[in-house]
């Protein structure tokens, strides 16, 4: 009766409870267990049938049970849900450590690959085998006892760490408000931002206006409140979030985590024969050493960082000009920045927001996939959410073959981690008889609707949109049949980014902009006028914004590759080193980035955070093609469809640009993109 063991389709998130958890996952882990043991009591020889195959979905079998308890866990957070999520994290965390160091399924699947019928598995069976190999020897088959239980006491104190960190920072983010009952102060702020607010306030049953710490509510007041004073007070709230400092000092501090986390890390990859943790992360990518990482970083650097810093001068010199005779602080710079924008390029952020209603962005950027990839896209109803705003569609092809499902969960609310992803509910598994549709979650944290009004999205917020369905396109397109292979899975962690950042470049070009815009009145598209104001300003600060970005990916490698156990993690050093080698923006001495950094601490980009500016310049020159044979050529689609979204991680990502693009990627594109081209 357990809603968590139903899986013959969807998750039921209609009668998921926080008491399933905990016995659904141990059952299913005492299950996987047995069979893998039985596999191997059966005795070689072992082949891709008798072997791999079944082991696919055993453990195809746990990730559906997990799955649906994860996403919870980060969008409908509770302290029932919280505690019984991280009941189960260690013994999960122990069970993929002692398969990464199961000596008998080691040999098993070792004979497979020095078979003679190795050769004759196809491309994706083939590539499945080799990382199980890598993912052996990076779990500890080759220490000792000791060793090894080192190791998995290592990997289960993490996933711990990990988690708290994550909670560490929700907690903080919903641990601070402002509540604000006199309109004077809320002059410069744009009417859908006082909207928002006063709808946050009614929700609570308060008078006036009450700001978040989500990025819908906070940013606004960054952006346009002319009170210099509460722009201060939110960012310092937003700035010090589960640390040592601001007005929730020491509640809910990161710090420690922090620490430990880094320790651990080190300390693991010492036990594995590398030199830091950087050389253990990057053994599952494209790049090949810390150092090609940081010459890479350092290359763009020296393209963008002298550009920033006269971005830095011209809004110093532009807010002087406007009688702004402070000195310039983080908390100014996008109150300055906006103004600026406006001057040069008549436009803000928020000027835009009529002409993209969460509804037409839907539907149009659906209407954009379609036409580049020959696919259908269409809303199911019925289907069980976990809360009322969550939408369920289906893609299917030509032939009206299912590719694909996926959620759509759009707008922020308490409870629910901040941020946009994309996840994996189930994978594409063809085995056998049996069959599994990859369905994936799309998840955001946009302003919602107010009151009858549909949800207005920003530019930037379509474009993170677009982002996200990339991911799930990826995801859900694929071919590969076997779930360690198919779709995200498999792919290394440096080239996942590539099919979310090309998405994005349809966000600029006229023609997929009249199907995604229309306003929210008149129903009219974007205005040409506007539209040349829009391109005119998408390399408004493009520098500050590569350095931005260059900042963290500099400081996680950094972090990870000069790891020293006698000094400790020496997060604030190395911070601000890096900020003395690229950053342009002033730093407040409370400033706490790194407490909030979940992408390195709570999530998988720790030593890999580069990987964001590496696909850029893979999309950028992806995109290059489309824009030499039109943004909606057909055979260039269909390239990008088959050689990259339907392979997944069946082939070395590198291969499958080459047979995409029918050459390495250059740098060009980017710099040109980014408007930093020589």
């Amino acid at each position: 009766m357990n809603p968590l063991l139903e899986l013959d389709d969807l998750p039921a998130f209609d009668r998921i409870e926080a008491e399933h958890v905990v016995p659904a996952v141990r059952q299913v882990l005492g299950e996987v267990k047995e069979d893998i043991e039985k596999l191997l009591a059966a005795g070689p020889p072992f082949t891709w049938e008798n072997t791999l195959a079944p082991l696919e979905l055993a453990l195809n079998r746990l990730h559906r049970v997990w799955s649906p308890v994860s996403h919870l866990n980060a969008v409908m957070n509770s302290d029932a849900l919280r505690e019984a999520y991280n009941a189960c994290l260690p013994e999960l965390s122990a069970f993929e450590t002692r398969l990464g160091q199961h000596k008998g399924l080691y040999r098993a699947v070792r004979d497979i690959a020095e078979s003679p019928d190795f050769a004759r598995l196809d491309a994706a069976q083939r590539q499945s085998v080799r990382h199980r190999l890598r993912d052996f020897r990076l779990s500890g088959i080759e220490l000792d006892e000791a060793g090894q239980a080192r190791f998995r006491d290592i990997q289960q104190r993490l996933s711990e760490l990990q988690s708290r960190f994550q909670e560490n920072l929700l907690d903080a983010t919903n641990g601070w408000q402002k509540h604000v009952t006199d309109e004077a102060s809320l002059a410069g702020l744009p009417d859908s931002a006082r909207d928002l607010a006063r709808q946050n306030a009614a929700e609570k049953r308060l008078d006036g206006w009450l700001f978040t710490l989500d990025f819908p509510s906070y940013f606004p007041v960054l952006a346009y409140a002319d009170d210099r004073a509460l722009r201060e007070e939110v960012y310092t709230a937003y700035i010090t979030r589960a640390s040592d400092a601001g007005p929730n000092a020491g509640r809910w501090d990161n710090g420690p985590v922090m620490e430990e986390i880094l320790a651990l890390r080190h300390e693991s990859a010492r036990l594995l024969g590398f030199d830091n943790y950087a050389e253990y992360s990057l053994a599952t990518k494209m790049a090949e050493s810390p150092q090609q990482v940081l010459q890479f970083l350092e290359d763009l650097a020296g393209h963008s960082v002298e550009a920033a810093r006269e971005d830095m001068r011209a809004l110093r010199e532009f807010a002087r000009e406007q009688g702004f005779n402070a000195g310039m602080q983080a908390w100014d710079v996008p109150y300055w920045s906006e103004k600026l924008r406006k001057q040069r390029h008549d436009l803000s952020q928020d000027m835009l927001k009529p002409w993209f209603p969460d509804s037409r962005v839907i539907e149009g950027m659906f209407a954009v996939v379609e036409r580049l990839y020959g696919v259908r896209i269409r809303e199911r109803d019925g289907v069980p959410v976990w809360h009322p705003e969550v939408r369920f569609f289906e893609i299917r092809d030509a032939g009206g073959s299912l590719r694909g499902r996926f959620y759509l969960d759009l707008y922020a609310r308490a409870n629910k981690r901040g941020g946009a992803w994309m996840d994996d509910c189930a994978s594409r598994l063809h085995i056998g008889s049996q069959r599994q549709v990859a369905t994936a979650y799309l998840t955001c944290n946009f302003s919602p609707p107010i009151g009858d009004r549909p949800a207005l999205l920003t530019h930037d917020e379509v474009t993170t949109l677009f982002h996200e369905f990339g991911h799930g396109l990826h995801h859900m397109l694929t071919r590969v049949d076997y779930p360690s292979v198919s779709g995200i899975n498999g792919v290394a962690w440096d080239a996942v980014e590539l099919p979310s950042q090309f998405m994005e470049n349809w966000c600029w070009e006229r023609e997929p902009l009249d199907m995604i815009s229309s306003h929210v009145d008149t129903g009219e598209p974007l205005p040409d006028e506007l539209f040349e104001r829009l391109r005119g300003a998408r390399n408004f600060q493009s520098a500050m914004q590569m350095v931005r970005q260059l900042e963290f990916a500099l400081f996680d490698m950094r972090l990870h590759a000069e790891y020293d156990p006698a000094r400790g993690g020496r997060i604030d050093d190395i911070l601000r080193e890096v900020r003395e080698q690229v950053s342009v923006v002033p730093v407040a001495d409370f400033n706490r980035f790194a407490h909030g950094f979940a992408h390195i601490f709570g999530g998988g980009y720790a030593a890999g955070y580069y990987s964001y500016k590496w696909a850029e310049v893979l999309s950028a020159d992806a995109f290059s093609l489309f824009e030499e044979s039109g943004v909606f050529d057909a055979a260039a689609g269909r390239r990008f469809l088959e050689n990259i979204l339907e392979a997944g991680g069946s082939a070395d990502p590198m291969e499958l640009y080459r047979a995409f693009r029918g050459r390495d990627p250059d740098i060009q594109a980017l710099l040109r993109h980014s408007g930093l081209a020589a």
